[in-house]
């Protein structure tokens, strides 16, 4: 079983394409991890200052997880197309994506980790992005983080 990790970026792309030409005709699990709306609300520093207002953070949630399953279900198209036995996976992070990450690996006994060099967030490391960096640090199985061409021509300057 091979887990990767993806989030619909151009790097995500290119890890399911790679990891297919390296892993072809064996089992994988396309994972997106989505984020509740109160760990953003944490993360942000802002309030609950809503008022009087209809706002409802459970909608938001379903709405979050919602496209987490589209996002995975993508991911599971261009795996196949590549060349893999693919499943979808989702999960709300309860604390960092890397360990949403670790931890699936940990439950479907991955053998080996695929992801991106950098995902949508909205900093980008000049060299490796967070979760990609932290899944490697932490990692107790092999780990493949591949950029996009884009990523690439990037770093060539």
């Amino acid at each position: 079983m091979i887990l990767f990790a993806y989030d619909g970026s151009e790097d995500g792309k290119a890890a399911i394409a790679h990891g297919g030409a390296l892993f072809a005709g064996r089992p994988a699990t396309i994972l997106t991890v989505w984020e509740p709306f109160v760990l953003i609300m944490e993360r942000s520093g802002a309030g609950f200052a809503y008022g009087g207002s209809s706002f409802d953070p459970q909608e938001v949630d379903g709405a979050s997880e919602a496209a987490a399953h589209e996002t995975a279900d993508e991911g599971v198209a261009l795996a196949t197309a590549a060349g893999l036995d693919a499943q979808p996976s989702t999960v709300a992070r309860s604390t960092s994506v890397a360990e949403a990450v670790l931890a699936a690996a940990d439950d479907v006994g991955a053998d080996a980790i695929v992801l991106g060099t950098r995902g949508r967030g909205s900093l980008k490391s000049m060299l490796l992005g967070s979760v990609s960096h932290a899944v490697l640090q932490r990692a107790d199985r092999p780990v493949l983080v591949v950029p996009s061409d884009a990523t690439v021509e990037e770093r060539r300057g």
